[in-house]
C-alpha cells in the first residue's frame, strides 16, 4: 500500500532502515537515477546506491553526506538539502530527512524546467543590463564626437563675426549668419537625442526641489525672446492667484515650456498672440501653452509625441520631430502628463500637469557634465 501511494508522487522517493538498506522506494527514484527494480528490490546497502547513481552525478561530498546521514547514529543525523546539476542538463533538489525509528527519507524533485526558466531570467536581465551600459556608453561617446567639433564650428563662425576680426561684406556676414543658424539647429538637435538616449538609458535623476513658478516662466520667455521678435508673434503670460512655488526639476520643467514655447511660435502666423497660463489643478499644477496657428488634425494627435514626428508643412516650424516627444518623456519623469487640444483652423493648446510636492530626496541628475544647453 505505502509503494502504490509513492508511486503517485512525481518526486522520487527512498526510505533507507537504520541499518543502511533501502527498505522502500517509488518508480520516480528508480526512473530518475534510471535504476531497474531488480536492483533496488534487492534492498541494496546506501554504499551500493550512491555508487549507482554517482554514475549520472559524480560528485563524491554530495554522497559521502548522503551517506553519512544514513549509516550515522541517531545523535548526529542531521537533515540537509541540496542542489544536483547532473551533466546531462537534469537539475534535482535533493532532500535528507532523519526518521524517528532511525531511518532516513531521501527525496529527489526534478526542478530543470524551473531552473532553466530561472537561468533564461538572468540571462535577459544580464543582457538588458548590458544593454543600459551601452547607451550609457553611447550617450557618453556621441557628447564628445558630435558636440566638440560643433562646438569649435561655432566658435570660430562667431569669431568671424566680430569686427575685431575683421569686417565682412553682405555676402560673407550672410554665410557666416547661415553657418550660426544651421551649427544652432544642428546641435540643438544632438542635445534633443542626447536627452532622449539618457532618459531611455536611466541615467537622468531629477534635481528636485522647491522653485517659484514665475521664475522657470520668466526662463523659458527668455530662452525664446528672440523667436517671438523673429516670427512677430506676442506672448501673453497668465499665473493664477495663489500659484507660487512647485517641487520640481527646475532646469528640466523650463526646457519643457521652453519647448512647448518654441514649438506655438513656430505654428503661430504674424501678428498672432501665443498664450501661457499656469493654474492650480488639484494635487497638480498644469501649464497649458496654446497657439493661434492651423492646429492638428484628429488622426495625427495621437502619434504629435511621437519621436521624430513633425507636421511642419505649410508652418515655419523646424526641426527634427524631438521637442514634444522630450516634453512628454520630462513630464512622465515628474509624475506628471502632457495633452493636446486642437482642431483644425483653431490653433493647438498642449497642457503639462505635474505634481506640486514630491519626495526631494532624489539622486543628482547623471547627465553628460559637458551639456550647457542653452535656451534660444
Amino acid at each position: 500500500m505505502q509503494r502504490e501511494t509513492l508511486d503517485t508522487l512525481r518526486e522520487g522517493v527512498a526510505v533507507f532502515g537504520s541499518d543502511g538498506r533501502l527498505r522502500l522506494y517509488n518508480s520516480a527514484f528508480a526512473a530518475i537515477w534510471c535504476l531497474t527494480p531488480k536492483l533496488l528490490d534487492a534492498e541494496p546497502h546506501v554504499d551500493e546506491v550512491t555508487a549507482w547513481c554517482s554514475l549520472l552525478y559524480d560528485a563524491p561530498e554530495e554522497w559521502e553526506r548522503t551517506r553519512a546521514i544514513v549509516t550515522s547514529i541517531v545523535a548526529e543525523r542531521r537533515s540537509y538539502d541540496s542542489q544536483f546539476d547532473r551533466p546531462d542538463g537534469t537539475v534535482l533538489a535533493c532532500a535528507a530527512l532523519p526518521l524517528p525509528d532511525g531511518g532516513t527519507l531521501l527525496t529527489f524533485s526534478d526542478i530543470t524546467d524551473s531552473k532553466r526558466a530561472e537561468r533564461a531570467l538572468i540571462e535577459k536581465n544580464e543582457a538588458l543590463e548590458t544593454t543600459d551600459r551601452l547607451k550609457s556608453d553611447f550617450v557618453s561617446h556621441v557628447s564628445y564626437e558630435l558636440r566638440t567639433p560643433l562646438n569649435s564650428m561655432l566658435g570660430f563662425a562667431q569669431m568671424l563675426a566680430e569686427p575685431a576680426f575683421g569686417t565682412l561684406n553682405d555676402k560673407q556676414r550672410e554665410y557666416v549668419d547661415d553657418i550660426l543658424s544651421s551649427g544652432n539647429t544642428l546641435r540643438a538637435i544632438v542635445d534633443d537625442i542626447l536627452d532622449l538616449a539618457t532618459i531611455d538609458a536611466g541615467s537622468l535623476r531629477l534635481q528636485l526641489a522647491p522653485v517659484h513658478v514665475s521664475s522657470i516662466i520668466e526662463a523659458a520667455k527668455q530662452g525664446v525672446e528672440e523667436r517671438l521678435k523673429q516670427n512677430d508673434v506676442r506672448l501673453d503670460i497668465e499665473i493664477e492667484d495663489g500659484v507660487d512655488e512647485v517641487v520640481a526639476d527646475a532646469s528640466r520643467v523650463t526646457q519643457i515650456l521652453y519647448n512647448l514655447l518654441s514649438n506655438a511660435i513656430g505654428f503661430s502666423e504674424p501678428n498672432s498672440v501665443a498664450r501661457l497660463t499656469c493654474r492650480r489643478d488639484g494635487a497638480m499644477i498644469a501649464f497649458s501653452v496654446a497657439d493661434e496657428g492651423p492646429g492638428i488634425p484628429e488622426d495625427f494627435q495621437d502619434t504629435v509625441f511621437d519621436r521624430f514626428e513633425s507636421r511642419t508643412q505649410g508652418s515655419r516650424h523646424r526641426g527634427a520631430g524631438l521637442g514634444l516627444s522630450i516634453v512628454k518623456s520630462l513630464a512622465e519623469l515628474h509624475g506628471g502628463t502632457v495633452t493636446v487640444e486642437s482642431a483644425p483652423g483653431q490653433g493647438s493648446r498642449f497642457t503639462v500637469r505635474l505634481p506640486l510636492k514630491q519626495d526631494m530626496e532624489a539622486p543628482e541628475t547623471e547627465t553628460d557634465p559637458m551639456r550647457a544647453k542653452q535656451a534660444g
